[in-house]
């Protein structure tokens, strides 16, 4: 199993204080900085775009994981790599010729991620499980911070863990909506590696504590 990685996400943050709040989350100990791009279009919000990249470049050194959230991706490979991005995850359900846009995320000096709608089956990436670095499960309808958990995720974690493992892909296990104290445990138990967490860290009294806590709570499900 791979090591643990917390990946609090600046969504829930208070960008008027975007430096402070990375400090927090580095300050417990988090493994990078996740952060959504929405465009109005794949999902309704509008969030960020490379300037809040670029941004985060300075404030952190970090891996920034960008979860790009927008309707054909590929558009954005050349800009969140000049901006900083370390790793850049596109939808499969937002895009044609996606092994193509892997390899030119790759080409670009980007680890390359694949997100997965809860309602679009795994078989869907099969094809392109030796082109990604991370495999994203979405635990909840993109759009919105503070949803809640589907529960039907958990065995699509665990049957996602079995994929990459059956074809010896190192690629992380990444999760992410309603990742909190309560939900962080059967994420892990079903094989995930990586999580995202938004409001559960940026809404806590301490974030820093949040992020080792949410480590913890991994820690004693092993």
């Amino acid at each position: 199993m791979n090591t643990i990685q917390i990946a609090p996400s600046i969504l829930s943050a208070d960008l008027g204080r975007l430096a402070a709040q990375v400090e927090l989350v580095v300050a417990g100990g988090a493994d990078m900085i996740h952060i959504d791009v929405m465009d109005g279009r794949f999902v309704p919000p509008i969030t960020f775009g490379t300037n809040v990249v670029t941004v985060a470049r300075r404030v952190t050194d970090l891996p920034l994981d960008v979860h790009l959230m927008v309707a054909e991706p590929e558009r954005f490979i050349e800009p969140f790599a000049d901006a900083g991005a370390d790793i850049f995850t596109l939808h499969i359900e937002a895009t044609h010729h996606v092994q193509r846009h892997l390899a030119a995320v790759r080409e670009r000096g980007m680890r390359a991620g694949i997100a997965l709608n809860p309602g679009t089956p795994l078989r869907d990436v099969e094809e392109v499980i030796r082109d990604i670095d991370l495999l994203l499960v979405m635990s909840v309808n993109p759009g919105f911070g503070g949803q809640a958990y589907i529960p039907a995720s958990s065995a699509k974690i665990a049957r996602a863990r079995v994929l990459l493992d059956d074809l010896d892909s190192p690629a992380r296990l990444e999760v992410d909506g309603g990742i909190s104290r309560e939900t962080i445990p059967s994420a892990h138990r079903a094989g995930a590696d990586t999580f995202v967490a938004g409001s559960a860290v940026f809404s806590a009294a301490d974030p820093a504590e949040e992020v080792r806590e949410l480590r913890r709570r991994c820690a004693v499900t092993v």
